[in-house]
């Protein structure tokens, strides 16, 4: 079957919905997933090079943030034997790569097809995993597993779109083709916060433009990862494709990014790590016979702009699941509320009604709205940014404590009277902390949104024409939302990712990712 009639045999991309959990048969489903998922916590789990197993006598544990005594997951922890064990995946991943480069791009969308065939019919499942392991709730768990999905289904399509005939500017004489063929072996460092969807769509981007890769999940999400890394065993994708390192620290990742044999690094997560492995990425070391690329995606500081003549009771609802959707731990997450002061008081009247009916509570039960940030760090950063924002002028209206005797819980908290260039108002703090700060007018509000390093996502309420044309123009961000909500991006219809320091604008979920995985070829043959 040719890559023109696989095309046209397959149905055309569509997001997969999300779970309607007021249908009692779909909450019956989920409950029944989360106590299975609830009967295989604490198991041990190995390192995977070549399709082998292998374990450790170093172990880390992977634990639930609500029940910070309840393991998840018992790793083998390769920073034990960090240079050895890299040195391993990446040569299994150079050798399975000779022969994977030369599958047909149609059987590389397959494996990608069957895999999100098994998720669907697990959705539930894997969302549970992401319940314990994360603290998602059930919405954010089922929208994770959803996105899953979509990538798996979007870059299989894509795969073929790129493999098919690429225009070239006919020329008497010759034969002129010009294709796009894979870049070798791939370090793939996903985020714990998107432990699904991000980790799959990373991975399997590279997979399917026929590069190999070595995976280093996050220490805060470890199980998810293996879990895909068993779905990728049932589909009977190639050993050594895809090589699974997990480990607590950071010996992997520098011995991944450092190797001459890696060809590029997909990085998500802080900007600080991220600039580091874009300064170690350029450094060309013994044996190295290639600059290596990144595609990196290093977070924000995002803001929601309310104009004068907004829709109140939309802006508010959106700024609440914006900044307060699973504990504030978005890239996209409204971390900034800037308010024509015009308006500021009624605004922040619904914005605190909205804030105080959130109910927090283990994930696992069906209304809990905000549940516990990810580890011991985070919530001593949240707690302590807190602080820092009132003692620098602001005023807490909602919320400002925490508590983590049994789980990481920081509240909803919404600091008001914020000046711009503040450090809550300037530095990202990954955690349910709004910082509120006044404007005289639009195009002020405009001038402080724009006044941060990062240029990630952002959105503007405003019944103005006029306002949201403005905004289109002058407001810097790579994802930009006019009268909704800035988080809750879907693949091929919102593609994501960020200017300046937000990362490389990869694109995630957008028409040109896979060319980032991809490098051209141009043949003329004389005939």
């Amino acid at each position: 079957m040719t890559i023109m009639q696989t095309q046209k045999s397959l149905d055309e991309f569509r997001n997969e919905p999300f779970t309607d959990f007021s249908i009692a048969e779909n909450k019956q489903a989920m409950e029944s997933a989360i106590e299975k998922v609830r009967g295989e916590l604490g198991r041990e789990y190995p390192l995977i090079i070549n399709g082998e197993e292998f374990t450790s006598e170093h172990k880390f544990e992977s634990i639930n943030p609500a029940e910070k005594n309840q393991v998840v997951g018992i790793f083998a922890d390769a920073d034990a034997h960090a240079e050895s064990l890299v040195d391993k995946a990446i040569e299994a991943a150079t050798d399975s790569f000779k022969l994977w480069r030369n599958v047909s791009a149609e059987e590389r969308a397959e494996y990608l097809f069957k895999a999100a065939a098994i998720i669907r019919d697990r959705k539930h499942y894997f969302s549970a995993w992401m319940i314990f392991e994360t603290g998602k709730t059930w919405s954010e768990a089922d929208g994770d597993t959803a996105e899953a999905i979509d990538f798996l289904e979007f870059y299989g399509r894509e795969m073929l779109r790129w493999a098919g005939n690429q225009p070239t500017t006919p020329y008497e004489g010759e034969d002129n083709r010009f294709t796009y063929i894979p870049l070798g072996v791939g370090a793939i460092i996903p985020p714990w916060n998107f432990p699904l969807a991000i980790m799959v769509g990373m991975t399997m981007a590279a997979v399917v433009t026929g590069n190999t890769t070595v995976l280093k999940p996050s220490p805060d999400a470890p199980t998810i990862a293996y879990k895909f890394m068993e779905v990728l065993k049932e589909i009977g994708l190639p050993a050594g494709v895809v090589n699974f390192l997990p480990s607590a620290g950071v010996k992997v990742g520098e011995q991944m990014v450092a190797h001459p044999k890696t060809r590029f690094i997909s990085f998500t997560g802080s900007k600080k790590v991220g600039l580091h492995i874009y300064e170690e990425a350029a450094k060309t070391r013994e044996n190295q016979r290639w600059m290596k690329r990144v595609v990196a995606e290093m977070g924000g500081k995002d803001a929601i702009v309310v104009a004068e003549d907004a829709d109140l009771d939309s802006a508010a609802a959106g700024i609440v699941s914006a900044a307060f959707g699973f504990q504030g731990q978005k890239c996209s997450a409204c971390s900034r509320l800037i308010v024509d002061e015009k308006v500021h008081a009624p605004l922040m009247e619904r914005i605190v009604a909205l804030t105080k009916t959130l109910k927090i509570g283990l994930p696992t039960e069906a209304d809990t709205n905000m549940t516990a940030v990810i580890n011991q760090k985070s919530f001593d950063n949240a707690t302590a940014m807190i602080k820092k924002g009132v003692d620098e002028g602001g005023k807490v209206v909602v919320g400002g404590g925490g508590d983590a005797s049994n789980g990481f819980y920081v509240e909803p908290t919404i600091i008001d009277d914020v000046q711009p260039q503040s450090t809550i108002e300037q530095e990202e703090i990954f955690a349910p902390v709004l910082a509120v700060i006044k404007a005289k007018d639009f195009d002020h509000a405009l001038e402080i949104a724009n006044d941060t390093v990062y240029g990630l996502t952002g959105a503007v309420y405003s019944t103005s024409q006029g306002n949201l044309e403005k905004a289109r123009r002058e407001f810097q961000v790579g994802n930009l939302y006019l009268n909704r909500k800035c988080t809750g991006a879907l693949v091929g219809v919102h593609p994501f990712g960020g200017f300046n320091m937000s990362g490389t604008d990869s694109k995630a979920g957008g028409r040109e990712y896979l060319l980032q995985f991809m490098q051209g070829k141009s043949v003329s043959q004389k005939i």
